[in-house]
């Protein structure tokens, strides 16, 4: 199977999974103000169908490890994610909001199948030496996604309306099909999935999560940071408002820091050993705090040198904790530790999100400020987290 399955298909399909997941959102946000009227409704779909991801990655994650053709689950679990979104888009207008909003909230549950469940079968792609190479690429088609999505969902609503921008990220959600379902099986039997099994399983996987300094300290860093991302695209309608002429032009500021990120992931793929990816982790934490710090000037040209700063952290940063993850996880227990770290930052994100929003309406350049904090404490709470090495129990976890 690794001889017909690639790289370039696995990114090809990573790209089209994540590029429909970067769409949805927006698109569910702007077709819920179209068809409803309402910007609360439509911000409440984004809500709902992000937030529940933090509660099935670790279940989502324990059962592709179980699984003895885990691209099957996978892809089964971008069928119900895009027949979730065509469910939404039929019901605005046309149901209680009430019963979308719980739509929303079950499809959401698949959400991390988009992202960490994906990259969790990437070492069953690409073996040995190849891996950090390949590790660095399938960070930056977050990055593409990240910079397509919001891009086209807007382009889109603004050419065909807003729910043909939902009805484009199920198409996009659709593409990566064929590329999840050729996934290469697992080498050993696959284990049946009963619920006791399922359980143990949890609770192994955050024994490693919790147990394992190296991948604890990467897991603690990145969710703060993810903090500090989401309180600064809490900003971002203000700061185009008020510094860059336009609300609207806030969203320039995202597509700088992708971008960046992109560019810096590259960068990382062709030179994938120039830094170990533990110092990578907190240093690029540091870059996202200077950044932030930077952009409470209120200037033009320094706000978008800031965004641009920022990409250069996110990038590299997702990277290395795709390499920690790959290198401290064990086989059986991998795409757990991939869904639950994608939602524990989903979670942070949102966390991030909702406090800066008051603090800008009171202060943007303090909410901009408390972002540059906990960028910086992020860096500091890798090191809370002491070195130890691996105890005999934390080896035994490696055994299939």
């Amino acid at each position: 199977m690794r001889k017909r399955y690639s790289l370039h298909i696995y990114l090809a399909g990573a790209v089209a999974a994540r590029a429909g997941d970067e769409t949805s959102g927006p698109a569910l946000m702007l077709a819920g103000f179209a068809l409803t009227g309402s910007t609360v409704d439509g911000s409440s779909l984004l809500a709902g169908i992000t937030i529940s991801a933090a509660v099935a990655g670790p279940v989502l994650g324990a059962l592709l490890d179980r699984a003895g053709r885990p691209g099957r689950l996978l892809a089964g679990a971008l069928v119900l994610y895009a027949a979730g979104l065509g469910v939404i888009l039929v019901g605005l207008g046309r149901m209680p909001f009430a019963a979308t909003m719980v739509i929303a909230v079950l499809t959401g549950l698949l959400g991390p199948a988009l992202s960490g469940g994906w990259t969790a079968q990437l070492p069953r792609v690409v073996l040995g030496d190849r891996l950090p190479r390949a590790n660095a690429l399938d960070a930056m088609t977050f990055s593409v996604a990240s910079l397509a999505g919001p891009a086209l969902a807007g382009g889109v609503a603004e050419a065909m309306g807003a729910p043909t921008a939902v009805v484009v990220s199920v198409v996009f959600i659709a593409l990566a099909l064929p590329a999840a379902w050729m996934l290469p099986a697992r080498p050993s039997r696959a284990q049946s999935p009963q619920t006791s099994a399922v359980i143990g399983d949890l609770a192994a996987g955050m024994r490693v999560l919790a147990g394992r300094p190296s991948l604890a300290r990467a897991t603690l860093t990145s969710v703060v940071s993810c903090v500090a991302q989401g309180m600064l695209v809490a900003c971002i309608p203000l700061l185009g408002e008020r510094v860059l002429g336009g609300a609207g032009r806030g969203a320039l500021l995202l597509s700088c820091t992708a971008i960046s990120a992109l560019a810096a992931s590259a960068v990382l793929a062709r030179f994938p050993q120039s830094a170990a990816p533990d110092t990578i982790i907190w240093a690029s934490a540091l870059v996202q705090a200077a950044a932030l710090a930077l952009a409470t000037s209120g200037r033009p040209v320094v706000l978008v040198v800031a965004a641009l700063m920022v990409g250069i952290g996110e990038g590299p940063q997702l990277a290395a904790l795709f390499a920690i993850r790959h290198r401290e996880a064990p086989e059986r227990l991998r795409g757990q530790i991939f869904t639950t770290g994608a939602s524990l930052k989903i979670t942070g994100f949102a966390l991030g999100a909702s406090i800066a929003g008051p603090a800008a309406t009171w202060s943007l350049p303090g909410a901009l400020a408390l972002a540059a904090g906990v960028a910086a404490l992020a860096a500091l709470a890798f090191f809370t987290i002491p070195a130890a090495t691996r105890t005999s129990h934390e080896r035994s976890l490696d055994l299939p």
